[in-house]
């Protein structure tokens, strides 16, 4: 009696696994049978059940499958994994001689290399931050920019509200004393400095 249970449970382990091969092969859109790409030899899986299923290993994948495995490496990446910065990003702002609340207060952290003065600001959404002088600054989930004396040059993932919503690419002060803080967004707009000093949370929007 118990070997036929053994039995009768090996047989319906295996046989979920088949399915659930069979269903992340369908979910990616991979017909094994009328596929037209190169296979590797088989693959053998062992089940834990001492069971073995064949499982053809594909050379190269359709575009579609290429987009959806880089759509899945994408969100399983973790930002600042590396460890959490010695300073706040107020802080290291402040270091460059720039306004400390360019930046939402509620960013999930920030990357910067020192090496090469690239900085890279995560964020918890789409998002954006109505400042006391009236401006909009929108961000992007992830802000990327050079980090050097006085200012942030080659942004990505920036954008302020003038006519219609324009990218920013430059934002910098001309010295600490100055009270006016420059954003390069196609034309320059010159802004009072003191409305980016305090750090405050930014709300989620739905687009960039």
């Amino acid at each position: 009696m118990e070997k036929a249970l053994t039995k009768v449970g090996s047989f319906w382990i295996s046989k979920k696994a088949k399915e659930e091969i069979s269903a992340i092969g369908d979910d990616l859109s991979v017909s094994v049978s009328h596929c037209s790409c190169a296979l590797w030899p088989p693959l053998l899986v062992n089940l834990v059940t001492g069971g073995v299923i064949l499982v053809p290993v594909l050379m190269k994948f359709s575009n579609t499958v290429e987009e959806k495995a880089k759509w899945i490496f994408e969100k399983l990446k973790v930002p600042c994994s590396e460890g959490k910065p010695s300073k706040s990003l107020p802080d290291l702002l402040r270091e460059y001689g720039l306004p400390q609340g360019l930046f939402p207060r509620n960013i999930i952290c920030y990357e910067f290399d020192e090496s090469r003065a690239r900085l890279i600001v995560h964020m918890p959404s789409t998002c954006e931050i109505s400042f006391k002088d009236s401006s909009v600054v929108r961000y992007a989930n992830r802000v990327k920019a050079t980090l050097s004396r006085g200012k942030l040059s080659g942004i990505e993932g920036m954008k302020t509200k003038l006519l219609v919503w324009v990218k920013v690419t430059h934002v910098g002060v001309e010295s600490y004393k100055s009270d006016k803080v420059c954003f390069t967004a196609g034309v320059k707009k010159l802004r009072p400095k003191d409305a980016y000093e305090m750090p405050r949370d930014a709300i989620k929007v739905d687009e960039f």
